[in-house]
């Protein structure tokens, strides 16, 4: 079981480049070594829009994507794909990225049994389930490739408008139903809901996109924090 360490970065839901250039600064903090860390934890979503097998919707993020690569191969990091970003293990072949289906991820934190995840995997529904298993998927994005333009400049047209920071009121609620499917762990780490808050042994990770915060391990606690 890997091991989280002190000064380990976890960054969820940039939700770049729509939502400011957060992402892409801290980035650039990170390659010129003005901000230190010993892992980073990309938890999904990091991008409004990213997916593999298609080289246009790369070009709305080029830098971003070129500064992971880069830190990809000097820093262990580890990417967690969302409903905004998956099918991107070609993208970045030196982190390790980890699909919907295969996460939760179990680390160690001390003591600690960990599961790490985006956030979308449990207490989703049927239709949601079914919708991921068909659109992240090699097939369906090289199906839909002749149309790509039409469909990624209509669908990022639509992101670039989209309202992503609120308050999920009866998340105590949700947070509930998701940690039955986490029995086995002590704690629990996950994005997607941008909530910025801790429930129990369940953290829901800031949005860096609307809180403008990240996680940080310090003491082997995580601490939400504005870098």
């Amino acid at each position: 079981m890997t091991i989280i360490k002190e000064k380990a970065l976890f960054i969820a839901d940039s939700h770049y480049p729509h939502h400011g250039d957060a992402f892409l600064e801290l980035l650039k903090n990170l390659e010129s070594g003005e901000l230190q860390t010993s892992q980073i934890f990309l938890m999904g979503d990091n991008f409004d829009l990213l997916f593999g097998y298609n080289d246009y919707i790369q070009t709305f993020s080029k830098e971003a994507i070129a500064l992971l690569q880069t830190l990809s191969q000097k820093l262990e990091m580890y990417y967690f794909e969302g409903n905004h970003d998956f099918c991107l293990k070609d993208i970045f072949p030196d982190m390790h990225v980890y699909s919907r289906e295969e996460q939760p991820i179990m680390f160690k934190l001390g003591e600690k049994k960990v599961a790490i995840s985006h956030g979308d995997k449990y207490a989703t529904g049927f239709a949601y389930d079914l919708y991921c298993k068909v659109l992240r998927n090699k097939t369906t994005l090289t199906f839909l490739k002749p149309f790509e333009k039409a469909i990624i400049d209509h669908r990022m047209k639509k992101l670039s408008k989209k309202h992503i920071c609120f308050t999920f009121h009866g998340f105590e609620k949700r947070v509930e139903e998701i940690l039955e499917n986490y029995t086995d762990a002590d704690l629990v780490i996950e994005g997607h809901f941008h909530q910025c808050k801790t429930v129990g042994k369940y953290i829901s990770l800031p949005s860096l996109a609307c809180q403008g915060m990240v996680g940080v391990i310090e003491e082997g606690e995580m601490v939400f924090k504005t870098l």
